[in-house]
């Protein structure tokens, strides 16, 4: 993969005709799959240095982005658990309905009450690779949509891109802010060595359901389901940098999310009763974004938080220690 988009005409390796998986956590945590797929999908953002522009559209490339899709997609489809409210109901009740019957551990709680400052990095870390390009692939629905889900949505990316706080800063740069007060480089790609595919696949999923028209509405409930979930999370989280002495800049991320997100949820769930209104044959596919985002957070929370109790680093290597 990495030789094509340095000039190589070499075919697909065979690895990407080869081995199927079934289950949400044999896609998820397949490093050599979501590795794959973030390198094809970063050629839709700001590219892969030292790749020609012409590879976003690449056919050898986007033939084996496709298969390497199709298996992420069924093996997250094989675990997402029927909840009635799919097919009747109100469609923004998925959110909670969905996520009770996926479950999980919650890192927040972690970091709230025992993380260490070795744990807050490693987890800035493992959420960078989407993190420094929050709210980009959401914004590819914009154009898919007519009406108020339309415009829901673009009341939504305004607020992540600034437009909701005085000094306009994009969430995704005050992740950057964090990062680099935190000792940590913010330049993207900097940690791809060392994130496992669990952590990967929190990007992946939210490209893979941008770049593609048919998911315009399960991209809806992907976003939902954060917005949704966000507020309490995000408490948990200021708390626990409160708690290790975190600097106020460096806490300025978590906390406007707290802010932003109490609106973004009223407007979230107004967006996905406009979407199923609309077109009442996406609600499943609003609820196959939500199942699909909770599985891929219970995937990350179960790698951290498994290798946190062992006393284990939840990198691939751990991170070098920050200089005094």
């Amino acid at each position: 993969m990495l030789h094509r988009l340095h000039g190589s005409d070499a075919p697909a390796p065979p690895y990407l005709a080869a081995r199927d998986t079934t289950t949400s956590a044999d896609v998820v945590n397949d490093g050599d799959l979501q590795l794959a797929l973030y390198v094809c999908y970063e050629l839709h953002y700001l590219g892969w240095p030292g790749a020609a522009a012409d590879l976003e559209w690449d056919t050898t490339l986007l033939s084996a982005r496709a298969g390497l899709e199709r298996r992420f997609e069924a093996g997250l489809r094989a675990d997402i658990p029927f909840v009635a409210e799919a097919a009747t109901g109100d469609p923004a009740d998925l959110v909670t309905a969905i996520g009770d019957a996926i479950g999980g551990r919650s890192v927040a709680d972690h970091v709230r009450d025992r993380a260490t400052i070795d744990h807050v990095r490693e987890l800035i870390v493992h959420r960078s690779p989407y993190q420094l390009k929050e709210a980009d692939p959401h914004t590819w629905a914009i154009p898919r949509l007519r009406g108020a889900a339309k415009r829901h949505l673009v009341e939504i990316q305004m607020g992540e891109y600034g437009a909701d706080d005085e000094t306009h800063v994009p969430h995704a740069e005050l992740y950057a802010t964090t990062m680099a007060l935190l000792g940590l480089d913010p330049t993207p790609h900097a940690y791809l060595d060392v994130i496992p595919g669990s952590s990967l696949a929190i990007s992946n999923l939210v490209s893979m359901l941008g770049l593609h028209r048919r998911h315009r509405a399960a991209l809806l409930g992907h976003l939902a389901y954060f917005e949704m979930t966000s507020v309490s999370a995000m408490r948990r989280y200021v708390a626990g940098l409160e708690r290790l002495e975190v600097p106020p800049e460096a806490r300025r991320f978590h906390e406007v999310h707290v802010l932003a997100d109490g609106e973004h949820e009223r407007i979230s769930a107004d967006m996905l009763r406009a979407v199923v209104a609309d077109e009442p044959a996406l609600a499943r596919d609003v609820a196959f974004g939500i199942g699909a985002a909770a599985l891929v957070e219970r995937c990350v929370a179960d790698r951290l938080l498994s290798r946190w109790d062992e006393g284990r680093s939840s990198l691939d290597w751990p991170l070098q220690p920050v200089t005094p």
